[in-house]
């Protein structure tokens, strides 16, 4: 266990082609969970937390941790299970999601495995809309879930996806109407913020649940016969997605002499540990962290100003 627990931080540095290494836990009973250890700062044995008065009832309390203040969130809760119980037995997963750093407790911390993103499949279409599942993988014949935590904090801390006023008005008419923005993320609730931002500008939009799908339909453009800059503005991808993770869909779209041209905005919740490096090697024309949405409509008329 403690050499798991210390490995971390420098497994966080890691950011292989289409590969991704995962943490793996259990909450209650016998099913693994994973999370993508980039996101990982840290593991510990559960601190004492502190309650705080109206709290999300997901919330356990608040640990101080390092000269920081971080709350933690009953993992198993969150995803409408039973309580962990004594957080004295469990432990706590200090991760960073969408430019805020976060605690998730859960009951024990199992191993971290390296394994491709062509290997991670969305989840089952049986799963529904209520999952909180955003990706799934088998592991020596185990299955293993992987948690849509942004879903999880979006129920806690709504994200607001209005764009301001001031934006809207000095760009909204500048939108092209035969053109899409096409947007690939795994996560339903990140699509939707993005979708709703953009849309706001008056773009029309495609959404895509990961890299692989998305390269799908624009390669599908191709072998239609047509020209992917007549159909499609720009790109806006997350980089962690099964099937193709965004790091790889970018070099796939510089690799292709009819795509190479398009305009690649990587737009990720990884903002802690991002490889600035990394995404200049693929090519990708621009990154914002998630998720602000007044920033991510400067990024889109950043494509826009292009075309002036």
């Amino acid at each position: 266990m403690s050499s798991i627990l210390d490995s971390v931080n420098q497994r966080t540095q890691m950011v292989g082609q289409n590969r991704l290494e995962l943490l793996l836990f259990k909450l209650k009973g016998k099913q693994i969970y994973g999370i993508n250890v980039f996101k990982v700062r840290e593991v510990l044995q559960c601190p004492e937390l502190t309650e705080m008065p109206k709290r999300n009832p997901v919330v356990r309390g608040v640990a101080h941790i390092r000269g920081s203040t971080i709350s933690v969130i009953d993992l198993s809760l969150a995803v409408g299970g039973p309580s962990l119980g004594n957080v004295q037995d469990c432990f706590v997963v200090i991760a960073e999601y969408n430019r805020k750093v976060q605690g998730f407790l859960v009951k024990a911390v199992e191993r971290i495995v390296n394994m491709n993103w062509s290997d991670i499949h969305p989840p089952p279409k049986g799963s529904g809309r209520t999952s909180y599942l955003t990706a799934v993988t088998d592991i020596e014949g185990e299955l293993v879930e992987i948690i849509d935590v942004e879903k999880i904090l979006a129920e806690i801390t709504p994200n607001d996806a209005v764009v301001s006023d001031a934006i809207v008005e000095q760009h909204a008419s500048r939108a092209p109407i035969d053109k899409v923005v096409l947007i690939a993320d795994d996560s339903s609730v990140a699509r939707g913020q993005i979708k709703r931002t953009v849309e706001q500008l008056g773009f029309k939009t495609r959404l895509c649940k990961d890299g692989r799908e998305a390269l799908e339909f624009l390669e599908g453009i191709i072998a239609a016969g047509n020209q992917v800059d007549d159909q499609v503005l720009m790109l806006i991808s997350d980089i962690e997605m099964p099937e193709m993770d965004g790091y790889t869909l970018t070099a796939e779209i510089r690799n292709n002499e009819k795509l190479r041209d398009m305009w690649v905005m990587l737009h990720t919740s990884l903002s802690g540990v991002f490889n600035e490096a990394m995404v200049q090697k693929v090519g990708a024309n621009d990154f914002i962290p998630k998720f602000n949405p007044d920033e991510l409509a400067a990024a889109v008329q950043k494509r826009m100003d292009l075309d002036d």
